[in-house]
């Protein structure tokens, strides 16, 4: 009987998450960050009201569910990857569209 030799096992690949570029950006002390956040009652009412708008839309990803987001004077920082352009923006209106907020800066990722 001849002996059977075992098919060769598939090749393992496999890409590392390489996040320098991010962890670069958000060490300068122009990047708002949730440490960033202002403690007063005014900032963080209008910080919770934009999560809570984020979370409630139910058509994001888990990703856009949790973006970092810094709301000072008015101001909404949004940080982090979400699914799409698509979502990106959508963010972006849902945080515009809170009681509050004067301006969004939108610095989404979108993850590829």
């Amino acid at each position: 009987m001849a002996q059977q030799t075992p098919p060769a096992a598939a090749p393992v690949t496999s890409t590392a998450a390489d996040n320098t570029r991010l962890n670069t950006r958000d060490k300068s002390a122009d990047t708002m960050t949730p440490t960033d956040q202002p403690n007063n009652s005014a900032d963080i009412k209008v910080a919770a009201a934009v999560r809570s708008s984020i979370v409630n839309e139910k058509s994001l990803s888990t990703l856009a569910h949790n973006v970092k987001l810094v709301a000072a004077a008015g101001v909404v920082t949004l940080r982090g990857p979400v699914a799409s352009a698509d979502e990106k923006i959508k963010v972006g209106k849902l945080a515009a569209g809170v009681s509050g907020v004067s301006q969004v800066n939108n610095e989404l990722d979108i993850k590829q």
